[in-house]
């Protein structure tokens, strides 16, 4: 068992939903229990978007809840994202999060709540939040070391500031996108094999790369950084990101200074913002730092999560990425993104990188997956895939165990590979 800073396992009372089963019948091995409760944005035909969280197969209305005097809300559900909720901070969401149960687990408020429950079947799921800068780390050993072999085959595959601290690039938020978004196959420059000159065109190597990311509520000030003790003070949640990627266009542009168009053009993540409460049981010590890290990066709490991804190419799998074998950590990663003073901002989006294990079906990109499409992948219908074609749909799922062995799903996102606009 885990030991938040207020002193509770797991999370602490207020934030750990109570052993009682819910009263709506839920398929536990779905992952959408009363101990996972994730928040998204949803609307129905000709109704404006609100806020609700995922309980079975339903979504419960929180803006109806608020409306019928059940949940508190200042404003924060009627809403077309989560950020009005998440900046109210911690102990709203504490609050928030104790009431749901109480409210799904308590027989006698049935009458009062099901009313509220509307099947996900008729909703449509939109972006959870508004994006406000989007940070993407490179923050698996085992990725940026296969990376390293498939380009500098001659030379050490890390560099040696790999391990001092967590490697990032800045994003574009514009191009964050919710799943199921077309992802338009991108153009820039690229050269093809055996050319001397690069030349302009769609993307020859368009890739996957399967990624979690959190979520930041409570800002910071500027010129103060956040300590990774404050991590649980500042993050709402974490979700599924796809960082779609032009590998083409990014190895011209990548000499010297790092990812542009080959990363700009779209970004995808998962409806449903699992809240860090929900995650508590999954916290695993991550893997060994060597050297140490500078005084900033130490963190006191083991945050490595054990959460089991899947990668499908036009549903058949084609990796299973295990992030508990990322190196860099989710708070260390947040100290590095503030410590030079940089203010946190509510939404502000933070990706780990691509997430890859030891084994060869545990990478997680077709860039490690095929040796840079030297040897491609073999589907389970024959198919085979160096990167990416038009008309391929690629879905990301994420798991994790929960409290008394429970599943809890981070949900999937999605989307299909269109031709490049005339």
């Amino acid at each position: 068992m885990t030991t938040d800073s207020d002193g509770a396992g797991s999370g602490g009372a207020a934030e750990r939903p109570r052993g009682d089963a819910a009263w709506l019948e839920v398929d536990e091995d779905g992952g959408f229990g009363v101990e996972n409760l994730p928040y998204g944005v949803f609307s129905r035909s000709g109704e404006l978007p609100r806020v609700g969280v995922a309980i079975g197969g339903y979504v419960l209305d929180l803006a109806g809840l608020a409306a019928a005097g059940l949940v508190e809300d200042r404003r924060w559900f009627a809403s077309g994202s989560l950020n009005a909720f998440m900046v109210a901070g911690r102990a709203a969401w504490r609050a928030n999060r104790a009431r749901l149960v109480d409210l799904l687990t308590d027989g006698s408020a049935r009458p009062e709540v099901e009313p509220h429950l509307i099947p996900l079947a008729d909703v449509e799921l939109l972006r959870p939040i508004e994006v406000a800068d989007y940070v993407d780390f490179y923050s698996s050993e085992h990725h940026a070391t296969n990376v390293g072999r498939i380009f500098r085959p001659d030379g050490n595959p890390l560099a040696p500031n790999w391990k001092r601290l967590p490697v990032a690039y800045h994003g574009r938020s514009g191009t964050v996108y919710p799943s199921g978004t077309p992802i338009i196959r991108p153009s820039g420059q690229r050269r093809a094999p055996g050319e001397e000159e690069p030349s302009f065109g769609p993307s020859l190597r368009l890739d996957v790369e399967a990624e979690v990311g959190f979520v930041a509520g409570v800002p910071s000030s500027a010129g103060r950084g956040v300590p990774t003790s404050a991590f649980r003070d500042h993050v709402f949640g974490f979700v599924l990101v796809n960082d779609w990627s032009a590998r083409d266009v990014q190895a011209l542009e990548s000499l010297p200074l790092g990812p542009f168009l080959s990363k700009s053009f779209a970004t995808s993540i998962s409806p449903w913002v699992v809240p860090l409460a929900a995650l508590e049981p999954a916290r695993v010590a991550p893997p060994a730092q060597f050297p140490e890290p500078a005084p900033y990066l130490r963190c006191d709490e083991p945050w490595g999560l054990d959460l089991h991804l899947e990668v499908l190419i036009n549903g058949q799998v084609a990796a299973r990425p295990p992030f508990a074998s990322m190196y860099w950590t989710a708070p260390q990663q947040l100290a590095h993104a503030t410590v030079n003073g940089a203010p946190l901002r509510t939404g502000d989006l933070f990706a780990s990188g691509t997430v890859s294990g030891p084994e060869r079906e545990q990478r997680g990109c077709l860039l490690e997956l095929t040796w840079n499409g030297q040897d491609p992948v073999e589907l389970a219908d024959g198919t085979k895939r160096a990167f990416l074609e038009d008309g391929d749909t690629v879905t990301i799922r994420g798991k994790a165990p929960g409290a008394s062995g429970s599943v809890i799903s981070l949900g999937e996102v999605t989307g299909t590979v269109h031709p490049p606009l005339p």
